[in-house]
């Protein structure tokens, strides 16, 4: 196989800026948390761990890759 055919792969996660609910507090976290992800001024839970892709609660404004 030439080498110009063999893709590269990319990740599945990325980084998410999400804004709570409760209290409009804009935050970043990541799709694919391992602990449970608490809002850093009201502390309400914005996501959960799966075992892949998190559950997320917050509205998600932007994502990076």
């Amino acid at each position: 196989m030439k080498k110009r055919k063999i893709l590269i792969p990319e990740p599945k996660s990325s980084f998410l800026r999400v804004r709570c609910p409760d209290c409009e507090n804009e935050q970043i976290i990541f799709s694919h948390p391992s602990t449970v992800v608490r809002c850093l001024v009201c502390g309400r839970v914005l996501a959960e761990p799966t075992g892949g892709k998190g559950k997320i609660y917050a509205i998600i404004i932007t994502e990076y890759h």
